[in-house]
């Protein structure tokens, strides 16, 4: 062995904290209320979730409700592209738990939509068999995570700016 693993997992180590002390520190510079922060991150976590959405939605979500919009963007950044997979495996199991239909049906049907795709086996697809419950379990799963992290920021915030 060469001994370089370690230097890079080292490094690799050293940007991800350097990455969250960035993140840390815009969050707290942002000159608004602790509320309308947390709100916007919640938002931006939302719509970093929903798949199509990102950032974009963010500052449109943000601009709609008249909260943070940089900690809307921040939120939507930092959940986009990290969280796919998770989340879909989560909100297909939601959504078949919330529509009464089997999970494993709409995975099965989701699956050979995506192996032998084409426009015609798109609208051959049964919208409520599948694609409603992989919606509606989008929209649950990005209301949890969004509640989660517009609490957690919330909290983070008012502490941060009590001991400032």
């Amino acid at each position: 062995m060469n001994g370089r693993a370690p230097i890079q997992k080292n490094n690799l180590i050293n940007r991800i904290v350097r990455f969250f002390r960035v993140v840390h520190l815009k969050l707290f510079r942002i000159n608004d209320t602790p509320q309308k922060i947390a709100i916007g991150v919640g938002l931006g976590v939302f719509s970093g979730v929903m798949p199509g959405m990102g950032p974009l939605a963010a500052l449109f979500f943000a601009f709609l409700f008249r909260v943070n919009r940089a900690a809307a963007l921040l939120g939507s950044i930092l959940t986009n592209t990290w969280l796919s997979i998770p989340t879909f495996i989560l909100s297909v199991r939601a959504g078949a738990y919330i529509t009464g239909t089997r999970y494993e049906d709409i995975n099965r049907a989701w699956h050979e939509l995506i192996d032998k795709f084409s426009w015609k086996s798109l609208f051959e697809v049964s919208i409520y068999n599948v694609i409603m419950p992989v919606v509606i379990g989008y929209v649950a799963i990005g209301l949890v995570i969004g509640a989660l992290a517009y609490l957690a920021t919330l909290l983070v915030v008012n502490r941060k700016k009590l001991t400032a």
